[in-house]
């Protein structure tokens, strides 16, 4: 499927791109046209991406960062300035995924969850916005931020808080900086999918409890993660210049 923005000219780092949504966000920017930086701690699942992307036509470079590490993250986007010159669209979609409930938690769980999910989102979008200003952006306009929240900010579901937490906080980080950064020719906005197939989701989608969940929503199915890719290129793309601070759900009606 095809959609009608153009990256030409455009370089894009997105994180957690070893797999799921960010190794499908990297094809989808990559068939746009832009030149697309795929960043993980599993660099052995980044190099079959990279192979994947090039052998269908894209351009595409590889570098490890792990999110939960201040250090990790400014070499990564050092080593992605040096392989493709500034970095003018962040897609912030490194994450991990808790099910326990909240009684039965571990502060270890929690701990890893907060440093991946809150922490290692303020920490990159800051990266990626001093090197955006750095690069011109207040001058050019064509800085674009986006976070990848979910809609566990807005619906419950059981055995989700300390994840949904940390959405709820990226959801509402996204809106504040975009306040920060108007003027500094940076847009930012947050993308807020709902429950789709991957690699994080699929052995609780193919449990008992996945199936009942699936039979909750409005449409009782589950979509395709490429659903994401028209708002994820809409919000990188120059058509978006005057979009900066919105919440984009795209989940089928799932949080109805």
């Amino acid at each position: 499927m095809s959609y009608q923005f153009d990256l030409a000219g455009r370089t894009a780092l997105v994180t957690g791109a070893s797999s799921g949504l960010g190794a499908n966000f990297a094809r989808a920017l990559a068939a746009a046209g832009a030149t697309v930086v795929v960043a993980a701690r599993r660099v052995d699942r980044l190099a079959a991406l990279v192979e994947e992307i090039s052998a269908a036509g894209g351009n595409a470079h590889a570098v490890a960062m792990d999110v939960a590490d201040e250090d990790s993250i400014r070499d990564g986007f050092a080593k992605a300035e040096a392989a493709v010159g500034p970095i003018n669209v962040f897609v912030a979609n490194a994450g991990v995924a808790s099910e326990s409930m909240t009684l039965e938690q571990p502060v270890s769980e929690v701990d890893a969850v907060l440093a991946v999910n809150l922490r290692g989102v303020v920490l990159s979008v800051q990266e990626a916005a001093r090197r955006m200003v750095a690069a011109g952006s207040a001058e050019k306009g064509d800085g674009r931020i986006i976070i990848i929240g979910s809609i566990t900010a807005d619906k419950i579901f059981p055995g989700a808080a300390v994840y949904a937490a940390t959405k709820a906080a990226v959801r509402h980080l996204g809106r504040s900086v975009a306040r920060e950064w108007a003027r500094k020719g940076i847009n930012v906005n947050v993308i807020q999918p709902g429950y789709f197939r991957s690699e994080m989701t699929a052995a609780m989608m193919d449990s008992p409890i996945g199936e009942k969940l699936v039979a909750s929503f409005p449409r009782r199915r589950l979509r395709e993660m490429t659903d994401l890719n028209a708002p994820l290129l809409w919000l990188a793309s120059d058509a978006s210049a005057g979009i900066t601070g919105t919440v984009v759900t795209v989940d089928d009606g799932q949080s109805l």
